[in-house]
C-alpha cells in the first residue's frame, strides 16, 4: 500500500519499496501494551495467516474478485516495467519451478519437476530438470526443452534485440540441451552459479521468448500460452479487469474456483468496493483494517450507537451546546448548527450502514517479506566521512524505533540484525555485532576525532589545515590514533581476524576519509570479522522463548497474532528530546554539522515521519543537526534517494533467497564511469567495499548452500560496518479477505497456491448457504 520505488534495472528485478507509513491499528486484543513492557527479543517469525483449510472443506465453484491497484502494464515479468501485479497474475498462469515456503526458502514444485540437481560441478556446473511428464502448455503442448532454450537466449544479454531488465545468472549458462528423454533438460553452465534455482521462474513458452517482438510487444499485452492451475480469459482495460478461467488442461489438482477476477481499485477506493461486494480480497490500510475490526466488535450492538465513526468523538458537553444553539434565538447560528447536526447524521447512518457491509471480511496479518532501512548517503557531504556514518549509528536506539512501529501493534518487536535475509530464513544470523550497539558516548568520540566539535560552527580554520584532516592526522594529533574512538571491550577482534592487506574499504572515487579513517576502518572490519566467527558458533536457539504472547483477530490455522498497521492511522507522538542533550549543535571549520533528512509529505506516511522525528532527536542528542526535508511521493525515490539528493533517508528493499544475485547491487561498490559519473547500480548509499564485492562474487560460485550462506554472513557484517544502511524492522502485511474464504490472506513469505483458494463448504463456513459469484 503507498510504496515509493523503481525497478532494479538490468539486475534480477525485485520491487524497491519505500515505506510511507506505519500506523497504529486499536484492538482490544492490544490492551494494555505499553511501551514500559519493552521486551527485546530476537529471531521471531510471524507465520502467515491465511485461513488454512484442506481441499476437501473447500467447495467447488464460484469467483474470488482480488484487488489489485492498476492494470498491468506488462504480463512479461522480465521487462523493466513489471510490477507486483505482473507477479500476482503471472504466478497463476505459468510454472514457477522453485516457488519460496512461509520460511523463505526455495522448494522443487512437483507440479512441473520430478527432480533438479547439480549433477556435474567439475569440468562446469550441469544441473539436470526431469519434468513432470504430465506438464504442457494450454495450446497441449509439452514444456520441454525448446522453452528453456528460448528463454536462455532471450535473457542472457547477448541479444540486445530483447528488452530485458535482468540477465543474472543467464548470462552464466553456456548451453541447454535435451537429456536422455524429451522430459530432461541440460544446463551446462560456463561458470558456477549458485543461486541456479532462481532461473527459469517463471517459465515462459517459447512463442513468448523465441523473438523479440513477441518477447518486447506481444507479451505486454496477452500470453501466447499458459501453464499454470488458470488461464488467461480476458484483459479488459474499460473495466479494469484481468479475469482468469479453470484451466482443462491443468494436470495437478483442478483449482477449486470457477474464475479469479484482477481488479484495479485504488487503495483510497478499497473500503467502498469491499462494502459494495465487488472485491473479495485486498491489501489494505491501516484505518480500512481498523473499521473492520471495528465491523466484527459491534456485531449484535442491539441497535446502540456505534462508539466510533462520524459524530462519535462528541462528547456530552458538546452535543448539550450544539442542542442549545440549534434550538436558540440566533436564528443564523440555529440553521448552522442544524444544517452541522444534520450533516453528522447522515454522515453517521451511511458510517453504520458501511460497518453492516464490513462485518463479511476479516483482517488477515503477517509480516511482509521486506524491512524498512536507514540509509545513509556516503557520497558526498558529512557522510562520505565513514566515522560520522558510524556516530550516526552508534546514536540511534534501533530498539526504540522498532517498539514505536511495532511495539503498539502486539508484534514482537525485534531490531532486524541482518541486511541480506530476514528472520526465519535459513541465512538469517543477527550481524548488529559487527558495528556495535547504542552507545552515546562512543558516538560522540567519533565525531571528536572527525574534527567535529561544540563551537566547531563559528570557529574558522587558521593554519590552514581543518580538524580530523589529513595533515593533522600526518602529525599525530590528539585524535591520531582513531581507533581508540570506538574500541568496544566486549567486541576485541582476535589476531587471526585482520583484513587483508591490500583492502580498500573506500566507497569509491568521490570518498577520502583521512588516514585514521582507514585506521579506524581496519579495526572495525576486524571486529566484523571476529563478530561472525564468534557468531559461528553462537547459540541461537532461544528465539520462541523470547517471543511474547500476542492474540489475533478471528485467528485460523497458520494465522499470525497481533494487529498490522502498515499506514493511515494517527502516528505515534515523536519523543521529547533527552534532558542532557546537546544545546549546540557541532561544527567544523565554521559550518554547522547538518544533515538532509528528505521524508515523504504524503497522507498515508505520518507514521514514518514520526520514525524520522525519533531519529532527529537521537542525533540531537550527540549535537548532530537534521534538516528534515518533505518531498512528494512520486519524486521521492527518483528526484532524491536515486538522484543523491540526501543524506539520509528511509525506504524498503524485499526479501529475497538469493541474496548473492539480488542485494550484490544493492551492496556494490561504485566505479567511476568514463565520463567521469559515478555507477552506483542500485546501491543508493554509495558507500561499498572491494571485500563485499568479493564475498557476493565467491558465494555467487559456491555450490554448497551452507558454505554460501556462510559468505553472505561475512559479508553482512562487513556491510554494518561501513556502517551506511541501518535495517530496522520488517513491514507489517494486512489482508481484508470474505470472511467465507480459505487459503487467502497474509501469505508473508510464501507464495499463493492457486488452486487451492475458494469459498469453505457451508459446514465449514458455520452457515447454512455458501456465497458465489
Amino acid at each position: 500500500m503507498s510504496h515509493v520505488g523503481v525497478p532494479r534495472g538490468t539486475v534480477r528485478k525485485r520491487r524497491l519499496l519505500a515505506l510511507l507509513a506505519t500506523g497504529v491499528l486499536t484492538i482490544p486484543a492490544l490492551a494494555g501494551c505499553t511501551s514500559s513492557d519493552r521486551v527485546t527479543t530476537v529471531a521471531i517469525v510471524v507465520p502467515q495467516d491465511v485461513a488454512a483449510a484442506g481441499r476437501d472443506l473447500v467447495a467447488d465453484g464460484g469467483t474470488v474478485n482480488w484487488a489489485i491497484d492498476a492494470m498491468p502494464t506488462t504480463f512479461n515479468a522480465f521487462q523493466a516495467d513489471a510490477d507486483a501485479t505482473t507477479t500476482r497474475i503471472t504466478g497463476a498462469l505459468l510454472p514457477t519451478l522453485f516457488p519460496l515456503d512461509t520460511k523463505g526458502t526455495p522448494r522443487m514444485n512437483p507440479d512441473y519437476l520430478e527432480s533438479a540437481k547439480v549433477i556435474e560441478r567439475e569440468p562446469k556446473q550441469v544441473v539436470l530438470y526431469r519434468l513432470n511428464q504430465q506438464a504442457v502448455w494450454s495450446d497441449g503442448r509439452e514444456i520441454g526443452a525448446p522453452d528453456f532454450v528460448a528463454q536462455w537466449r532471450a535473457l542472457s544479454g547477448r541479444d540486445s534485440a530483447f528488452w530485458t531488465a535482468r540477465n543474472a545468472g543467464y548470462d552464466r549458462i553456456e548451453r541447454i540441451e535435451r537429456g536422455k528423454t524429451d522430459l530432461e533438460v541440460r544446463v551446462t553452465f560456463a561458470k558456477p552459479y549458485g543461486d541456479w534455482r532462481s532461473l527459469f521462474s517463471p517459465l515462459y513458452p517459447k512463442q513468448v521468448t523465441s523473438s523479440p517482438t513477441a518477447f518486447n510487444d506481444r507479451a505486454r499485452i496477452t500470453l501466447a500460452a499458459t501453464s499454470g492451475p488458470f488461464r488467461l480469459r480476458s484483459v479488459n482495460k474499460r473495466a479494469g479487469a484481468v479475469t482468469l478461467t479453470r484451466n482443462p488442461h491443468w494436470w495437478g489438482s483442478p483449482a477449486k474456483l470457477d474464475s479469479l477476477v484482477f481488479r484495479a481499485v485504488k487503495p483510497q477506493d478499497r473500503v467502498q468496493a469491499l462494502v459494495g461486494g465487488k472485491i473479495d480480497v485486498a491489501d489494505i490500510d491501516a484505518a480500512a483494517a481498523h473499521r473492520i475490526v471495528a465491523a466484527a466488535r459491534d456485531k449484535g450492538g442491539n441497535g446502540q450507537p456505534l462508539t466510533h465513526g462520524p459524530g462519535s468523538e462528541i462528547g456530552p458537553a458538546a452535543a448539550l451546546r450544539s442542542w442549545a444553539l440549534a434550538h436558540g434565538s440566533d436564528e443564523k447560528a440555529a440553521a448552522a448548527a442544524r444544517a452541522s447536526r444534520e450533516k453528522t447524521r447522515k454522515a453517521a447512518e451511511v458510517y453504520a450502514t458501511e460497518q453492516d457491509g464490513l462485518r463479511a471480511y476479516v483482517v488477515r496479518k503477517s509480516l511482509e517479506p521486506a524491512y524498512t532501512q536507514l540509509a545513509l548517503n556516503g557520497g558526498s557531504g558529512p557522510l562520505a566521512d565513514e566515522r560520522v556514518r558510524r556516530a550516526v549509528a552508534r546514536a540511534l536506539d534501533r530498539q526504540e524505533l522498532v517498539d514505536t512501529v511495532l511495539g503498539p501493534l502486539g508484534l514482537p518487536a525485534a531490531p532486524l540484525g541482518s541486511h541480506l535475509a530476514l528472520a526465519g530464513q535459513p541465512g538469517y544470523q543477527d550481524n548488529s555485532g559487527a558495528l556495535g550497539e547504542q552507545d552515546t558516548k562512543k558516538a560522540q568520540a567519533l565525531l571528536a576525532d572527525a574534527g567535529w566539535t561544540l563551537g566547531g560552527a563559528t570557529k574558522k580554520k587558521s593554519d590552514g589545515t581543518k580538524a580530523g584532516s589529513k595533515g593533522e592526522k600526518a602529525k599525530g594529533g590528539e585524535h591520531g590514533k582513531a581507533e581508540t574512538a570506538d574500541k568496544s571491550d566486549d567486541n576485541k577482534p582476535g589476531d587471526d581476524n585482520k583484513p587483508r592487506e591490500d583492502e580498500d574499504t573506500s566507497p569509491g572515487h568521490v570518498l577520502a576519509p583521512a588516514p585514521a579513517a582507514a585506521v579506524q576502518s581496519a579495526a572495525l572490519l576486524r571486529q566484523a570479522d571476529a563478530f561472525t566467527s564468534a557468531r559461528a558458533v553462537a547459540d541461537t536457539s532461544t528465539a520462541e522463548s523470547a517471543r511474547g504472547k500476542v492474540t489475533g483477530q478471528n485467528r485460523g490455522p497458520g494465522g499470525a497474532a497481533g494487529a498490522y498497521a502498515p499506514m493511515g492511522t494517527a502516528a505515534p507522538a515523536a519523543p521529547a528530546k533527552a534532558a542532557d542533550s546537546v544545546r549546540d549543535t557541532l561544527g567544523k571549520d565554521g559550518k554547522p554539522l547538518t544533515l538532509r533528512f528528505v521524508l515523504p509529505s504524503g497522507p498515508g506516511s505520518e507514521s514514518l515521519r514520526a520514525v524520522g522525528e525519533k531519529i532527529s532527536a537521537m542525533l540531537d542528542s550527540i549535537g548532530i543537526r537534521t534538516e528534515i526535508i518533505k518531498v512528494a511521493d512520486a519524486g521521492y525515490f527518483k528526484d532524491h534517494v536515486a538522484s543523491g539528493a540526501y543524506d539520509l533517508a528511509l525506504y524498503s528493499w524485499p526479501a529475497t533467497a538469493y541474496p548473492a544475485t539480488d542485494d550484490r547491487p544493492i551492496f556494490a561498490k561504485p566505479v567511476p564511469a568514463t565520463d567521469g559519473s559515478l555507477l552506483v547500480e542500485q546501491n543508493y548509499t554509495r558507500v561499498g567495499t572491494d571485500h563485499i564485492d568479493q564475498l557476493f562474487d565467491e558465494a555467487l560460485s559456491e555450490l554448497d548452500e551452507g558454505a554460501a550462506q556462510d559468505l553472505m554472513k561475512q559479508a553482512d557484517a562487513r556491510i554494518w560496518a561501513a556502517a551506511a544502511s541501518i535495517p530496522l524492522y520488517q513491514r507489517p502485511q494486512l489482508v481484508a479477505t470474505d470472511r467465507k474464504l480459505a487459503n487467502v490472506g497474509a501469505f508473508g513469505f510464501g507464495v499463493p497456491h492457486y488452486q487451492d483458494i475458494g469459498f469453505k463448504k457451508p459446514q465449514a463456513a458455520g452457515s447454512p448457504a455458501n456465497r458465489k459469484k
